[in-house]
């Protein structure tokens, strides 16, 4: 067997306040740990409910700074004690009026790698994303870390081919998609947009969605969280889409190197051809 990484992603439902849900969240990173993983990512703004189903200030009170606040502190802190990568997202406040969808990047020493600003925002009803978030400013970095080279896409960023690729050209071995998308023709998207994504960039996509219903609005948040290959095959089955779930896989990075050699994407792109892109 290769280059082997045992990774994790957690889905859940949203649990009343942010106390208990970051405390399951840490019980879930235990848990992953002691099935041997390696790295953990969590669902988008993980440590809050999907407030965006509605417009109100009062939810520009669940965001912290990153990698200062409380919860991203707390986080590096379990990642050094437990000798784990994780990704993190939460909402993110940066100074007064300028906020973020953010994911902290960790590596395994708790040490703080830095974070990725989701940066397309959607403003579609159940997703008033705009009126929170701010789009993201930093590109696309990819993190070296204890398990390899790791990147993030949030949600509504899967929809977009660009930031895909920019991950891969920056070397992208995994990247992770926190999301939060609820039933209804997203789910078909689901299906499909990440398998064609990590086939398309030929790296290990982890799909993570959250379940339920929660407080804010109807969104029925349909999990189904997953880890697919470079060859667009799910690795194990995807999770349920009803009820909490740790999700344990074993990526073989090796697969990266052979779907290359194989398939040749990288070789045959025509950069040059794509002015006509980014000039529109």
């Amino acid at each position: 067997m290769g280059r082997v990484v045992r990774a994790a992603l957690f889905q859940t439902a949203w649990t009343g306040d942010k106390e208990s849900m970051v405390a399951a969240h840490e019980k879930a990173a235990r848990d992953a740990a002691a099935q041997g993983a390696r790295i953990i990512g969590f669902q988008e703004v993980f440590n809050a409910p999907y407030f965006c189903q509605v417009q109100e200030p009062e939810h520009y009170g669940w965001a912290e700074a990153v990698p200062d606040g409380p919860t991203v502190r707390r986080m590096c802190a379990l990642a050094r004690e437990l000798g784990m990568v994780m990704v993190v997202p939460v909402y993110e406040i940066e100074q007064a009026g300028f906020y973020y969808n953010t994911a902290a990047v960790i590596d395994a020493d708790g040490s703080y790698l830095g974070k990725y600003r989701k940066h397309h925002i959607p403003q579609v009803h159940g997703f008033w994303e705009k009126y929170y978030f701010r789009p993201g400013n930093l590109g696309w970095p990819v993190f070296d870390t204890a398990v390899g080279k790791v990147g993030v896409n949030i949600c509504y960023d899967r929809h977009f081919p660009e930031g895909w690729r920019a991950l891969g050209l920056a070397g992208a071995e995994i990247v992770y998609n926190p999301s939060a998308t609820s039933r209804g023709l997203s789910a078909y998207l689901w299906q499909l947009e990440q398998p064609a994504a990590a086939v398309a960039n030929e790296y290990f996509v982890a799909a993570i969605n959250r379940v339920g219903v929660e407080e804010y609005g109807d969104d029925d948040f349909y999990g189904t969280s997953y880890f697919v290959d470079p060859r667009g095959q799910l690795v194990g089955e995807a999770a349920s889409d009803k009820r909490e779930e740790l999700v344990v896989r074993d990526l073989d990075l090796d697969v990266i190197d052979q779907v290359r050699q194989q398939w040749a994407f990288y070789r045959d792109r025509r950069p040059d051809a794509y002015g006509p892109l980014t000039g529109a």
